[in-house]
């Protein structure tokens, strides 16, 4: 892949980018993740703003979120749905961010994988600066359902629609969000994954992932989720019931450690999530309790996934106390 990349690079072919910048070549080496061929480790941010009393994505704060993001060292977002506002990618890019674009399976045609649409996304924005990977699916290995009870149609689909990619693309690698460890099944189906996203929730010690990967697979990993929300639903290890800062803190000091001890293995992660999203459980106008996500039982500390206190700031962008725990570990603080 590398080869392809110099020969796009130096002769032009098969692109039809107006003007590919050296900050747009994203490469794969090893486990390594390469931009403009300098290792790059993710310290990033799942991001995905809806404001309050509403449950659709708004980049109305945009411009203040970056600040935050600036500050706390973030240098990817990771988003769930492709950024059709070009504005919004030049923002982005201009604060020296990169994206990592989720393509869901079926969105009504709007850039999905099952309309082939995604590939119109693609090459439209191929040639950003803002763009890190293309990202297809989330945790989709939990329903099979989905796929005529058979989580094998995925995974072909999956292989089928990153080789499309890598036909229309030569300088981003492909990746997708797996829950948890791929198995056997899934490697042997995926070939043309070049990065392999894991959402990981295994209490605040998600380090026992790495040596599993590294046992099955040379390809580079980073985890695509992990982290924790900050209300506990009992009280439990000495945290409080209610809303709790403070376990979220320890919770994600914790994770961070465990990833950066392994960046030989890891190449970082996209913290879940930047903001409290109070679409996702109850009243659009206020923050509920409660929530459910599939696999969820490792969620530190309580084992609940409380969905919308998941922000290392609140909906009104108020620091939480974690989002001076991600300032130290993704600055290099102690």
């Amino acid at each position: 892949m590398r080869l392809i990349i110099v020969i796009v690079i130096v002769l032009g072919l098969g692109c039809s980018c107006k003007n590919v910048s050296s900050e747009s070549v994203v490469s794969v080496s090893g486990r390594q993740i390469l931009v403009n061929n300098k290792p790059y480790t993710i310290k990033g941010i799942c991001y995905h703003p809806v404001p309050k009393g509403s449950k659709q994505r708004s980049f109305v704060t945009l411009t203040q979120d970056l600040t935050l993001m600036k500050e706390a060292g973030i240098n990817t977002i990771r988003v769930y749905e492709p950024i059709a506002d070009e504005s919004v990618l030049d923002e982005i890019a201009a604060a020296g961010i990169k994206a990592i674009v989720g393509f869901g399976y079926n969105q009504d045609g709007k850039y999905d994988i099952l309309s082939g649409t995604f590939i119109d996304y693609v090459n439209h924005y191929k040639d950003h600066d803002a763009i890190l990977m293309w990202e297809l699916g989330n945790e989709y290995n939990y329903h099979p359902e989905w796929f005529d009870g058979d989580i094998k149609n995925w995974y072909k689909t999956l292989n089928e629609a990153a080789d499309a990619i890598h036909q229309h693309d030569y300088v981003h690698p492909v990746t997708t969000a797996h829950g948890d460890l791929p198995d056997k099944i899934a490697l042997s189906m995926c070939p043309n994954i070049d990065v392999w996203g894991m959402n990981v929730y295994r209490w605040d010690n998600p380090e026992t992932i790495f040596p599993e990967w590294e046992a099955v697979s040379e390809k580079p990993m980073y985890l695509s989720e992990a982290g924790a929300d900050s209300y506990m639903t009992i009280e439990k290890e000495g945290h409080e019931q209610g809303v709790n800062e403070r376990a979220q803190a320890l919770a994600n000091a914790s994770i961070l450690r465990d990833v950066f001890k392994n960046t030989n293995i890891c190449s970082g992660v996209t913290l879940f999530s930047f903001t409290d999203g109070w679409w996702k459980a109850g009243n659009l106008d206020i923050q509920d309790p409660g929530g459910w996500a599939p696999n969820s039982s490792g969620v530190p500390y309580d084992g609940s996934p409380n969905e919308e206190y998941w922000g290392i700031v609140d909906i009104n962008r108020n620091k939480k106390q974690t989002f001076h725990v991600v300032k130290r570990a993704y600055n290099g603080l102690k």
